[in-house]
């Protein structure tokens, strides 16, 4: 599959993955006080992470999008 996820879109996805996996440890909010929520929160933290780790978005390929330039 080609790579359709630029530099800066990578960098944006990893940190707001980073904050999804961690935001339910770290932080008092009582949201995050039910098993699921935590669950969700780590899930999608982890897709992103992984997605932006391997600079292809299945969504951007459905729609078309492409961010990487050079790709």
């Amino acid at each position: 599959m080609t790579r359709n996820i630029g530099s800066l879109d990578q960098a944006i996805r990893l940190i707001f993955a980073l904050i999804l996996i961690t935001s339910p440890f770290v932080s008092g909010l009582s949201y995050f006080d039910t098993t699921w929520m935590t669950y969700t929160s780590v899930s999608l933290g982890v897709v992103m992470l992984l997605v932006s780790l391997i600079r292809i978005c299945p969504l951007y390929s459905i729609l078309g999008i492409r961010t990487c330039k050079s790709c």
